[in-house]
């Protein structure tokens, strides 16, 4: 820091002083600066965030929503991540009420909080530093940990499922935060790729091996395996893969994803089936390996190859479990 000071009178005297100071790691949120810890650690309570969460939430809010869980013992990081999602997407949105101003009901910031319920909130809990002087329901430091003290205020995490309505009285709304909060939680964070993956059983472990030995064949179109046509198509893979282990399933994705017990999406294990759909035309599948990745035959012009099964955009529609059936469909389609 430079601070520079000039006197007048018979003569001008410069005063220089500089100071070095300890470097401190920052990052800045709508123009409001903060210390904070490293993503992905938390000084709160919580999982570990999933894929889908370090892609789409800003780093600087992910943050805030790991360090606000502690205000709340017991909370998760994700909750709080959630609502900032549904609201207003992380602070992203442009609709009335995000940055200034309020919606038509009133709510306003990141977080939309009603004005009353905000200062009510600050004033039983003083917020920690890092916010606007005074607290504002704008800044996202302040919003986050007062949602995480109204969480807590209201229930959770004991009764979650109350607290989150507390927030916002409609049960669908309650059902979105903890859907997107399982979504944001990574599922297992070991594996991730046909070296590291931890099969849970023979069966799984099968069906990843023979999966993982076509990694660099060539996508085709109704393929079958290289020695039928030259190399796969995605559902032609994971119903080799899983013949492989010993389990028949159907040979096209809308008849795969009917296949085997579905899976929620905290729940995944390596060796089910991810399927991606639009407008309810299932038209993708790959295999989980852990870690948020996949062993899949992606496209055209495109191998069998390992990548991340949620990315920025992407139509991820369910997974399923398959066990030992009697199918056997030969239909070639993606």
């Amino acid at each position: 820091m430079l601070v520079k000071a000039l006197g007048a009178g018979f003569g001008a005297f410069v005063f220089l002083t500089v100071v070095i100071a300890t470097v401190v790691s920052a990052v800045v949120v709508f123009d409001h600066a903060f210390t904070a810890p490293t993503p992905g650690t938390s000084t709160g309570t919580g999982s570990s965030p999933s894929t889908e969460a370090q892609q789409d939430i800003p780093t600087e809010m992910l943050v805030l929503y790991q360090a606000a869980a502690g205000d709340c013992p017991g909370l998760d990081w994700s909750v709080l991540a959630a609502i900032g999602k549904i609201e207003t997407d992380h602070g992203r949105s442009t609709l009335p009420g995000v940055s200034s101003g309020a919606n038509t009901s009133g709510a306003g910031g990141p977080m939309q909080f009603l004005a009353s319920t905000f200062d009510s909130v600050i004033a039983r809990h003083p917020l920690p530093a890092g916010g606007a002087s005074p607290p504002s329901r704008y800044n996202p430091s302040d919003a986050i940990h007062a949602a995480a003290f109204y969480l807590c205020d209201s229930g959770a995490p004991d009764n979650l499922y109350s607290a989150i309505f507390a927030y916002n009285h409609a049960a669908w709304y309650v059902d979105q935060v903890l859907d997107q909060a399982a979504r944001y939680r990574a599922t297992d964070t070991s594996g991730g790729d046909c070296q590291t993956t931890s099969p849970p059983n023979p069966t799984a472990a099968q069906v990843i091996s023979f999966a993982c030995a076509q990694l660099g064949l060539p996508y085709v179109w109704g393929g079958n395996g290289p020695d039928v046509n030259g190399g796969w198509d995605c559902s032609g893979l994971t119903q080799a893969a899983y013949r492989a282990a010993g389990i028949s399933i159907p040979r096209a994705t809308y008849d795969q994803v009917h296949t085997g017990t579905p899976v929620s999406e905290d729940k995944l294990s390596p060796g089910d089936l991810l399927f991606y759909s639009t407008s309810g035309d299932v038209h993708h599948v790959g295999i989980y390996l852990g870690g948020g990745q996949m062993v899949h035959a992606p496209t055209f012009n495109e191998p069998v190859q390992v990548s991340p099964y949620r990315w920025s955009g992407d139509d991820y529609y369910t997974a399923t479990r398959p066990a030992p059936t009697h199918h056997d469909d030969s239909r070639a389609t993606s």
